[in-house]
């Protein structure tokens, strides 16, 4: 039993040095997606391929609410003044322009938030393939992103790699 547990003892810093030298074999590379989509010249032209697409809708929305402020403030200025019925007119006039106007509000927020979602998921695959594509090229066998890792050393970062690569497509 006592020569068994020596042998264990003996056997285990021996184990231990193997799995350190398997360990220090992998290659682990960072990439921080961040840092991509504020830098990488794709994410700049989806956001004003966006914004042009969406440029007219949004001038509408801003002229409709300056005509619902100018009807708002006309209601509070000269409705004392107003007949009954006038005034009732344009209360009504004030609430079907801000339920329009809300409602077509939300209709451009949803449709740019999925158009903004189809341009960021064409995006995203675009950077997997040059992420994927700089670490099989460069051997890594892992390669994290800023999204759960709390520490990354510059020497495993290959963020500028990757952004080289998207710059230059």
């Amino acid at each position: 039993m006592h020569k068994l547990l020596m042998a264990g003892a003996l056997a285990l810093p021996l184990a231990l040095a193997q799995t350190q030298t398997q360990a220090a074999d992998v290659k682990i590379g960072f990439v921080s997606i961040a840092k991509i989509l504020n830098s990488a010249p794709q994410a700049e032209s989806a956001s004003k391929r966006l914004e042009q697409e969406f440029a007219p809708r949004k001038k509408g929305l801003d002229e409709a609410q300056k005509s619902l402020r100018k009807t708002e403030e006309k209601l509070a200025k000269d409705g004392a003044v107003m007949s009954e019925s006038q005034r009732r007119n344009m209360e009504n006039d004030f609430r079907n322009q801000a339920r329009e106007l809300k409602r077509s509000g939300d209709e451009f927020r949803e449709d740019f938030n999925l158009r903004r979602n189809e341009e960021l998921g064409k995006f995203q695959k675009q950077v997997l393939d040059v992420i994927n594509s700089v670490a099989k090229e460069e051997g890594f066998d892992l390669v994290v992103n800023d999204s759960a890792t709390l520490y990354a050393s510059p020497q495993v970062d290959v963020t500028d790699k990757v952004l080289k690569r998207l710059t230059s497509k």
